[in-house]
């Protein structure tokens, strides 16, 4: 069993000032199981006239998986799929060989909290048909004080009922008077924590809001301390047995895939379809850090 380890969440601009929290990847983990991108967004109150507005921009080789917590945002995306997203829902969008979609504040000026995950394709997966769907109910359940959701995969005899194409698995943790809680786990997944609200104990350690902790493998059971009002995101999986490359918003088994979809989405290629009703917003790709691609 590995020690657990501390990571310091980095802000990131997203654009137009917009601030978030990323905790994966980092220099010191770039991924649990298949779980290969993890942003905290807010909380954050919007002043009058603003909000977050995401133009289109395109996406390959992984699965975007959004936990939204407070605020309402408007998903639309190339395959026509246009679907207003509330607090304890998610929206799960597979990009395989390409999708493009924009994000919207449904109002200005309203509070905003959310998670945004991307979840790695394996190679068999990852050049698969684009598909989108929404889960307006998930599973929830109450266990020592604590409301548990479960986001994604098996866990404690639940289930939900999204396909993933590794085995993982996610828990929303909230805890409005704290208290201790015990959690069984899976031997051969590795797990990451990271506290969205309040802080976290974990084996006489403490963990500050956006502080993330990696477990490693080899656990069966975690105890863990949570102060008052506070929310979790425990993560877990199988470790991803291939070499993941990320650049912007694209994932691939290789530079040169990554290389290929960019130029396409630079050229206007069909591979990257239109967003009905983006207006035009239509983000554009840093230079690639790479030659000979």
């Amino acid at each position: 069993m590995e020690q657990i380890q501390r990571i310091g969440g980095r802000l990131s601009d997203i654009g137009d000032g917009m601030m978030v929290l990323r905790a994966l990847p980092s220099r010191q983990r770039r991924m649990v199981g298949a779980w290969c991108f993890l942003d905290h967004l807010g909380p954050v109150q919007f002043a009058a006239g603003q909000g977050m507005h995401v133009g289109a921009h395109p996406h390959t080789g992984l699965q975007t998986f959004t936990w939204l917590i407070e605020g309402e945002v408007l998903h639309r995306d190339s395959l026509g799929n246009e679907q207003i997203i509330r607090p304890g829902q998610v929206n799960l969008m597979t990009a395989g060989r390409g999708i493009v979609h924009s994000e919207d504040s449904l109002n200005d000026g309203q509070r905003l909290h959310a998670a945004q995950l991307w979840i790695a394709l394996p190679a068999e997966a990852s050049d698969c048909p684009a598909g989108f769907e929404h889960y307006p109910e998930l599973p929830r359940w109450d266990q020592a004080g604590c409301t548990i959701t479960l986001l994604a995969g098996r866990f404690a005899g639940r289930h939900m009922p999204a396909i993933f194409h590794s085995p993982l698995v996610g828990l929303d943790l909230c805890s409005k008077s704290g208290g201790r809680i015990d959690l069984p786990l899976d031997p051969e997944f590795e797990y990451g924590i990271l506290s969205l609200e309040g802080s976290i104990g974990i084996a006489g350690e403490r963990f500050a809001t956006n502080e993330f902790a990696y477990l490693g493998t080899g656990r069966q059971q975690l105890a863990l301390d949570l102060a008052v009002g506070s929310r979790i995101l425990l993560l877990g999986g199988r470790p991803f047995g291939e070499p993941v490359v990320m650049w912007w918003n694209f994932v691939g088994l290789s530079k040169g895939e990554i290389a290929r979809a960019q130029r396409e989405w630079e050229a206007g290629s069909e591979r990257f379809g239109r967003v009905a009703g983006d207006s035009g917003r239509r983000l554009v790709a840093p230079p690639l850090p790479w030659s000979g691609y």
